[in-house]
């Protein structure tokens, strides 16, 4: 778990237990604390793949079912016209990713971009160091 995220851990512990420094326990006694840590813990989840409490996953299917439900017995339900958003949709949706990668041909042109990228003020995402 260390090697995975030791942030998330380190939070972990220090929220549930109150453990601030673990590096002063035996690794035995923060492998059992980190063993007892609950589904819904930061280092838990991110191990699993969960973006979310399958408490809020949860409630956010009944929300769509009610929605859905309610959305059926009006007017636009039954000609299937603005049908709702659904939440488990919106919580699940993949992030786009908005990397994109270039190719310079020679150092010339990397040049001639980073200039240009200079002269526009990099639209937030350039730091020159």
């Amino acid at each position: 778990m260390i090697k995975f995220d030791e942030e998330a851990l380190m939070c972990d512990l220090a929220e549930i237990y109150h453990i601030y420094d673990y590096k002063q326990l035996s690794p035995l006694k923060i492998a059992v604390f980190s063993i007892g840590l609950n589904e819904e813990s930061r280092i838990k989840m991110k191990m699993s793949g969960q973006k979310f409490p399958i408490n809020t996953l949860l409630l956010a299917g009944i929300q769509d079912r009610l929605s859905m439900s309610l959305w059926f017995k009006t007017e636009d339900g039954q000609k299937g016209k603005n049908r709702p958003k659904l939440v488990t949709d919106i919580i699940n949706k993949p992030k786009e990713k908005t990397d994109r990668k270039i190719q310079f041909h020679s150092g010339e042109d990397f040049e001639k971009y980073r200039q240009q990228l200079f002269q526009k003020g990099g639209g937030g995402k350039w730091q020159q160091n």
